[in-house]
C-alpha cells in the first residue's frame, strides 16, 4: 500500500499545542531478525493466544463489489470484498483461520487495504476482532455474507462466528458529525484496541479519539479526543503563490496505538496527518484522573506501541522519513522506564511496519510491509541481542491505510 493523500484545499487539519518537544538522538541498529510469517496481505494487528500461538490480522485486497471512485485518492476507484483474513502461527505453521472478512482497496493494485485491523485475548483467552472503516456509515458498504466494517467482535474460532461487540463507526457518525466528507463519508477507522480487565481501549486513527467499551458490549464512550497541532509547512509553496500563502498548518492527531503502562494509565501513540511532518509525533499518557500529558515525543508517524514485563515502552515507527520523501524504512525503537531510547532495529529488512506486540518469549513481534498486498511480513525481533551502533538522529515515520482521519479536522463534543 502507499499513503494516499488529497489536494491541499480537500482537507483542514486539527489544532495542538506541544508543552514541550524534546529532540532526542538515538542510535540505527543493525539487528538480525527471523520472519515468522509472510506472504500477507495488508498485514495489520497481531497478538498472542492462551495456546501460544500467534494471530495476525490481514487487511485484504478488497474485492469486486460496490467500486466507487476512492475518497483517499483522486481518479482510482476502491472496491470492496470478502478478502480480509485472520492467520495462525502455530509450531512454526501459517493458515489462514477465519477468512471471509470484510475489506476495502484500490483496484486494481489492492493496495490501501482497510478491514481486519486488530486481535486481542482477554484474561480468559476469549478472542476479540477490530475491523476498521473509511467510509460512508450512511448506506450499505458490507460485501455480502460478510460482518460489517467498523466493529469490534468477539471471535469464536471453532465456528467461525463473529458476535459484535460494539459499531464505532455509527458511534462516531451519531456523536462527531463534522468528522464526514462533504460527500457523506464518515471520518472513522478504528485501527487498534486494548484490553485491560473487562473493557476494551480502541484507537480510532479517523476519528482522533480514543473509545472504551465493555466486553459484554455496554458503556460505549469516548475517553479523549485528541487535538493536532499548529506547524509550519514542511512543503515548499509553489513558485506561483501569492506572497501572503500562509505557512502555519494545523495537522491532524491520528492516533494509532493504546496500551496500559505498568502505571495503569493509558498511552497512546500518534502518527499525525498530512504533511506527515517529521520529529512532530508523540505518545501521550492518560492518567486516572483524565489529565493527558506528552510522555516521550521525537517521533515521526508512530503506528503502535506496547510495555514489556519490565517497564520497557516499545514503539513502532512506520518510517523514518516523512512519508512524503517516499522512504518506507521503518524502526522500532526501545524506550526504557528511565526514558532512555535504543533503536533495536532500522530498516534492513524492517519497512512500513504496522503493529507489535510482545511474545511469551520475551521477543518484539512486528508486521512489516503491511501496506501492500501478498508480500507482508511478522518480524520476530530480540531486544536482548547486542548490535552494533553508529550515531545518527532518531529516526522517524508515517503511516497509510488510517483512512480520511489523517486528513480532516474533526470537531469532539
Amino acid at each position: 500500500m502507499r499513503l494516499s493523500l488529497l489536494s491541499k484545499s480537500a482537507f483542514s487539519f486539527a489544532a495542538l499545542t506541544f508543552c514541550f518537544a524534546v529532540v532526542l538522538e538515538t542510535k540505527p541498529a543493525a539487528a538480525s531478525f527471523s520472519v515468522v510469517a509472510d506472504g500477507l496481505d495488508n498485514v495489520r494487528g497481531l497478538s498472542f493466544g492462551p495456546d501460544g500461538s500467534l494471530y495476525v490480522t490481514e487487511a485484504g485486497v478488497g474485492g469486486d463489489q460496490l467500486c466507487a471512485p476512492s475518497i483517499n485518492v483522486p481518479n482510482q476507484i476502491d472496491c470492496i470484498g470478502t478478502s480480509g483474513a485472520v492467520t495462525r502461527i502455530k509450531d512454526g505453521k501459517q493458515e489462514r483461520v477465519l477468512t471471509g472478512l470484510p475489506s476495502r482497496a484500490l483496484s486494481p493494485t489492492n493496495v490501501q487495504g482497510i478491514g481486519a485491523n486488530d486481535i486481542q485475548f482477554d484474561a480468559a483467552g476469549n478472542p476479540y476482532l477490530l475491523i476498521g472503516l473509511a467510509a460512508n456509515v450512511n448506506y450499505n458498504n458490507t460485501p455480502l455474507n460478510s460482518p460489517n466494517f467498523g466493529e469490534l467482535y468477539k471471535v469464536d474460532f471453532n465456528t467461525g462466528a463473529l458476535a459484535s461487540i460494539a459499531d464505532i463507526s455509527s458511534y462516531e457518525i451519531a456523536t462527531n458529525p463534522s468528522g464526514i466528507f462533504p460527500n457523506g463519508d464518515v471520518a472513522s477507522n478504528p485501527y487498534s484496541f486494548t484490553i485491560a480487565g473487562d473493557t476494551a481501549y480502541i484507537a480510532n486513527a479517523a476519528g482522533n479519539d480514543v473509545l472504551s467499551v465493555k466486553l459484554d458490549g455496554s458503556n460505549l464512550t469516548k475517553v479523549i479526543a485528541l487535538a493536532g497541532q499548529t506547524i509550519t509547512n514542511p512543503i515548499p509553496p509553489s513558485p506561483h503563490a501569492p506572497p501572503n500563502q500562509v505557512r502555519e498548518i494545523e495537522v491532524a492527531s491520528v492516533p494509532t496505538g493504546v496500551a496500559i503502562g505498568p502505571d495503569q494509565a493509558l498511552y497512546i501513540s500518534q502518527l499525525t496527518g498530512v504533511p506527515f511532518p517529521e520529529g512532530k509525533a508523540s505518545i501521550f499518557r492518560v492518567g486516572s484522573d483524565g489529565k493527558t500529558t506528552v510522555y516521550a515525543d521525537g517521533f515521526t508517524q508512530l503506528t503502535d506501541l506496547t510495555f514489556d514485563t519490565e517497564g520497557n515502552l516499545y514503539a513502532l515507527q512506520y518510517a523514518n522519513q516523512s512519508y512524503l520523501k517516499g522512504n518506507f524504512d521503518a524502526s522500532l525503537i526501545q524506550i526504557a522506564p528511565d526514558g532512555t531510547r535504543r533503536t533495536l532495529l532500522s530498516g534492513n529488512g524492517l519497512e512500513s511496519a504496522t503493529a507489535l506486540t510482545i511474545g511469551p518469549d520475551g521477543a518484539v513481534y512486528v508486521s512489516s510491509k503491511g501496506d501492500r498486498p501478498g508480500v507482508g511480513q511478522v518480524l520476530r525481533i530480540d531486544p536482548k541481542a547486542k548490535v552494533p551502533e553508529s550515531s545518527s538522529a532518531l529516526g522517524v515515520l508515517a503511516f497509510g491505510a488510517l483512512g480520511v482521519g489523517s486528513y480532516l479536522k474533526r470537531k469532539h463534543r
